[in-house]
């Protein structure tokens, strides 16, 4: 099951496990956070969609963290003039982890344990970048015999080929 729900002015699709960034919400790690303004519903019923928001649907998460983001670098010029100014900015975010969605008739909860994860993975997981269970199944996988390249005959020498023209 899976919903999509609104925070910070952004919509964000999650299902229980996932992991997402968002803007920088009250709470200390640990807290328990609801989402209200669930906009999608998709399931085994099929999806309900809201207009705008679904009735008594909510999201579950647990605040893992807040820190500030990547920062950003603003640079402003004038040529010729002398003029040039350079700031920075870090935005707060915190970081959500997904435990449960209810609604429309359906309740999906997230069974796991919690994972001690770098700030690199975490970021990449919350972007979709990193596989969830793909990795997982390949590690069990065994690896196969990889074949060695086909060895490269050496090139026919001149200093041969010169020496029976003259003879």
């Amino acid at each position: 099951m899976y919903a999509v729900i609104k925070t910070g002015g952004k919509q964000y699709r999650v299902q229980p496990g996932d992991v997402i960034v968002v803007e920088k919400l009250d709470g200390d790690a640990g807290a328990t956070v609801n989402f209200g303004e669930v906009l999608m519903l998709g399931g085994d019923k099929g999806i309900t969609l809201g207009a705008p928001l679904i009735e008594g649907a909510s999201v579950a998460a647990t605040l893992v963290e807040t820190r500030k983001g990547e920062k950003i670098k603003i640079f402003k010029k004038i040529r010729r003039q002398g003029y040039r100014r350079t700031n920075g900015h870090r935005q707060m975010e915190s970081v959500l982890r997904i435990t449960g969605i209810e609604g429309a008739g359906e309740k999906a909860k997230w069974e796991g344990t919690a994972q001690v994860l770098t700030k690199a993975e975490m970021n990449a997981r919350a972007r979709g970048l990193a596989p969830r269970v793909e990795a997982a199944a390949e590690e069990a996988k065994p690896a196969k015999a990889a074949k060695a390249p086909a060895a490269k005959k050496a090139p026919a020498k001149k200093a041969a080929a010169a020496s029976t023209e003259e003879a």
